[in-house]
């Protein structure tokens, strides 16, 4: 085991100072008697068809699954501070070899085990916002979100600290998973960075404009850089790389006056890979479409994205010197990973709400497929496939999956199905049950 450093926060207490200016414009409108029969027509049309908008707008927010959102119960509130957070298990069985020597969160071979203890705070006073969270895993722990941010009058946003990057059509990328896409693993889903990140939405638009200055920092853990929530690039030998001065655009268009309301998006990032060590520093990029579309309550979700690390021959964590790999960390483990790769990734879900059954609120059936498809002639392709189903209680919520997989260390248990080389290009399956109450 390595020997523990000193782990080196990242401070959360940046303000920004907002100014703005507000413009009023006067008007005297015309005697009711200057309009006409046929403009005064039009302007009830025009106004039937903003109700008729925002009331499939209010029905959408209400058919909105926490999963989409976050997982919230009932929390401890002190004036504008809301307290509150969850604990959860997990149930693991694979049919993998449990002796051998790769990770699998969770455990083999059929055990419970303790999955994460989280504690949040949510701050909202007036137009000023806040959210920290901070997560307790199995030997180790890390800070997951920390920011504070302001809400301006023509609903844009501002965040400062650590904060999701806007990367791909929502927060979890395309996902209703436990486990996620491989766009997860290779830090293209769910990652926090500490940076500014501005939010705005324009008519159908929604853009997100966003600087870090790095990554989210390695917090209280036994591996050298990867005791973090998100993947990032991490240095595990202390002459590798890692992440800083990233930026990301993001756009997303919504159609909502067709039969299939849809959004459609793209997103781009690119930022520099300082090195530790004698070689150069290098750099990265990643751009990726994107498309969301609902139908009552079916949801097919999809994304396409091609991603590079421009880097100098170096030796990573596992000792192979090379270009084509970089060392990417998380849960306190680091693994290699293909520096150019594609990836295309689809899920299709439904959300059925259940009325009739008094313990249940509601449950979504969902089945996802992503692959990273490398440029690496010798590398073979890492795909993982998901079926389940995920359901909610009050403040407990499930997920019950099956993945399969030839290249996620997380299903199967061979340190050679791997998101790299993964030579073996073995399939292997996992079942797993989460269980968790948010409070």
């Amino acid at each position: 085991m390595r020997t523990k450093k000193v782990k080196q926060n990242v401070s959360l207490l940046f303000f920004s100072l907002l100014i703005f200016s507000i413009g009023m414009l006067f008007t005297t409108p015309p005697p009711a008697n200057a309009q006409t029969v046929e403009e005064l027509q039009n302007k009830i049309m025009q106004l039937e068809k903003k109700l008729s908008a925002a009331n499939a707008e209010l029905q959408k927010i209400k058919k909105t699954p926490a999963v989409e959102t976050e997982k919230k119960s009932n929390k401890i509130q002190f004036g504008p501070l809301k307290i509150g957070g969850a604990i959860r298990a997990n149930y693991v069985i694979g049919d993998y070899d449990t002796n051998s020597a790769g990770p699998s969160r969770g455990g083999h071979g059929g055990n419970v085990e303790f999955d994460t203890f989280r504690i949040n705070l949510d701050y909202a006073k007036e137009q000023w916002i806040g959210k920290l969270e901070y997560r307790f895993q199995d030997g180790y722990n890390f800070l997951h979100t920390g920011w504070v941010g302001y809400n301006f009058e023509d609903k844009s946003q501002i965040q400062v600290g650590v904060n999701r990057v806007p990367f791909g059509p929502g927060a979890y990328g395309i996902s209703q998973s436990w486990f996620f896409d491989q766009h997860y693993y290779v830090g293209l889903a769910d990652d926090m960075d500490l940076g500014v990140k501005y939010k705005k939405p324009l008519g159908n638009w929604d853009f997100d404009i966003a600087y870090y200055l790095t990554d989210e920092g390695d917090w209280r853990g036994s591996s050298a850089d990867s005791a973090r929530y998100s993947y990032d690039v991490v240095d595990e030998s202390g002459s590798g790389y890692e992440e800083k001065h990233q930026f990301n655009l993001r756009a997303i268009y919504h159609i909502s006056d067709i039969a299939v309301p849809t959004d459609i998006g793209a997103s781009f990032q690119y930022g520099m890979l300082e090195s530790n060590g004698s070689q150069d520093d290098g750099d990265h990029f990643a751009t990726s479409v994107h498309m969301v579309n609902k139908w009552n309550n079916w949801k097919l979700a999809s994304q396409l994205t091609y991603y590079k690390y421009d880097i100098d021959p170096y030796t990573n964590q596992s000792g192979t010197t090379t270009e084509e790999l970089v060392d990417m960390g998380a849960y306190d483990y680091a693994y290699p990973v293909a520096a150019k790769a594609w990836i295309p990734g689809v899920s299709l879900s439904y959300y059925l709400e259940t009325p009739k059954i008094g313990w249940l609120d509601y449950i979504i059936p969902y089945v996802e497929y992503s692959s990273i498809v490398k440029e690496e002639s010798s590398f073979n392709d890492s795909e993982l496939m998901t079926i389940g189903i995920a359901w909610a209680s009050g403040g407990w919520y499930c997920y019950a999956e099956w993945a399969k997989s030839n290249g996620n260390y997380f299903v199967g248990n061979d340190s050679f199905t791997e998101f790299g080389a993964n030579p073996n290009n073995d399939w292997q399956n996992r079942f797993n049950i989460n269980l968790g109450y948010y409070f």
